[in-house]
């Protein structure tokens, strides 16, 4: 067993409620609450019918459910897939940035599901412990990372979060979860081929890696034995997904540092590499700068940004190819002030004058030796009459140096809610803000699963 591994699982099966600080029981409420509803909108994104119809031939009827969907129950694996599909889809989950990891994603899908098919209820407080601990470990090892993003690590890191969090609620001896770790570095993978392609298979690689955390813990269970050298071992995590790391620093801030507390909201339903840019150009609007009045933007900002974001608009871009190009949700910024989830259907995507406005924004790299900064970003405008219009950011809104507002993250739940059900469901958006509050009272937390999926109070 390598002294990494086992510091994870010490920490994760030794922390207990009353050790977590009051900050980062809030966080796990505010991140919990923003999956819930991220979860509930992407029931109407674009092909989530086909990974619920694929799903189902995976699995009869079991106790997991799926949220915004009100059908019937599945098997835990085959909810856990379905759920982190739909908390991805439409890039509008929260995320650590250091880490360059949607924690949230593979961990809250997995431990939902597994926490309804256990035969005891799971309190909030036990839920709340294993949400801390799979954040510390998938955001962990990310932040281990020294080297620019390889793999696409959402889900190579989320899966280790992931198995971590279920072996906390199972109750798992020390022994037990390193067999489950084990398993899950058998299972750890996902690539950037869809995200450079605007592929909704980025999202399913998360999904995989929830339903792959219950599979390895499952198996684990069973019995089956998994390698120990899951993270250092010389085939391990981080030879084979990593380029350069250090392990150390990350191990000596368990119990110290609480991942949870550093993840950022996404305001904007796109790639959080966009999100400043969409701040920057309110800020031009503010200034007054307009789709009739503008030359040329140019958005300039770390090599993160122009990778993730910095691609080009396509003739018959799909909803996937929009989120996470610049061009488009600029364009969409500065035409309404904001970008919204139906910004990404049609006829909002062949919308003639978002496609004009956006062959006119490029994105440039700063040159930035930080693999994974998101920041300072800078915006210049150059108008028709010659004038240049800037502004600048050195913290990206939602982060925790600029974090939203408690009403404003109310407002981005209710609003999914509503989007992901087709209608108004005020009673149980206020029913779930109501559960989640209360996590630590909670005697069975898979209300929140079950209120998620019903739209029913």
């Amino acid at each position: 067993m390598s002294d990494a591994v086992e510091a994870f699982i010490d920490h994760g099966l030794g922390v207990t409620f009353s050790a977590l600080p009051d900050a980062v029981v809030a966080a796990v409420k505010i991140f919990t609450l923003d999956t819930l509803g991220v979860g509930i909108a992407g029931a109407r994104s674009p092909l989530t019918e086909n990974v619920r119809r694929a799903a189902r031939l995976w699995s009869g009827a079991g106790p997991a459910h799926v949220w915004g969907h009100g059908g019937a129950a599945m098997a835990p694996s085959a909810a856990a897939f379905v759920n982190a599909f739909q908390i991805h889809c439409q890039e509008y989950d929260c995320v650590h940035e250091p880490a360059v990891v949607h924690p949230m994603a593979t961990i809250l899908s997995a431990l939902m599901a597994d926490a309804e098919a256990q035969a005891a209820t799971v309190s909030g407080q036990s839920l709340a412990v294993a949400i801390a601990v799979g954040v510390d470990m998938a955001a962990g090892l990310g932040v281990a990372a020294t080297s620019p993003l390889k793999f696409f690590r959402p889900a190579t890191a989320g899966v280790f979060g992931a198995t971590l969090g279920i072996s906390r609620l199972r109750g798992f001896t020390r022994e037990t979860t390193l067999e489950a770790l084990g398993c899950a570095l058998a299972f750890c993978s996902g690539t950037m081929q869809a995200h450079l392609e605007g592929k909704a298979t980025l999202p399913l690689q998360i999904a995989n890696a929830a339903r792959a955390a219950i599979t390895a813990c499952d198996l684990a269970e069973a019995g089956l034995p998994g390698p120990h050298g899951s993270l250092e071992g010389p085939f391990g995590y981080f030879a084979v997904f990593e380029d350069a790391s250090d392990l150390a620093p990350v191990v000596a801030s368990l119990g110290k540092t609480w991942r949870i507390a550093e993840v950022s909201h996404k305001p904007f339903p796109t790639g959080r590499a966009a999100q400043g840019g969409i701040a920057l150009m309110q800020r031009l609007r503010e200034q007054g700068v307009t789709a009739a009045n503008v030359e040329e933007i140019v958005l300039t900002g770390p090599p993160l940004i122009a990778r993730l974001v910095g691609r080009a608009m396509t003739p018959s871009m799909t909803a996937s190819h929009a989120r996470l190009c610049f061009q488009y949700v600029g364009a969409r910024a500065l035409l309404s002030g904001t970008v919204r989830l139906e910004g990404f259907f049609e006829p909002a995507l062949s919308e003639p004058e978002a496609r004009a406005l956006g062959a006119r924004i490029q994105v440039v790299d700063d040159g930035s030796p930080i693999p994974s900064a998101f920041t300072p970003q800078s915006v210049e405008a150059r108008l028709k009459d010659g004038r240049v219009v800037r502004a600048e950011i050195n913290a990206l809104y939602g982060s925790p140096a600029d974090p939203m507002s408690h009403d404003a993250h109310l407002e981005k739940f209710r609003a999914c809610v509503d989007f992901g059900f087709g209608e108004a469901r005020g009673v149980v958006s206020g029913a779930l803000i109501q559960a989640v509050d209360r996590l630590e009272e909670l005697g069975d937390s898979a209300t929140l699963s079950r209120l998620a999926s019903s739209g029913e109070v």
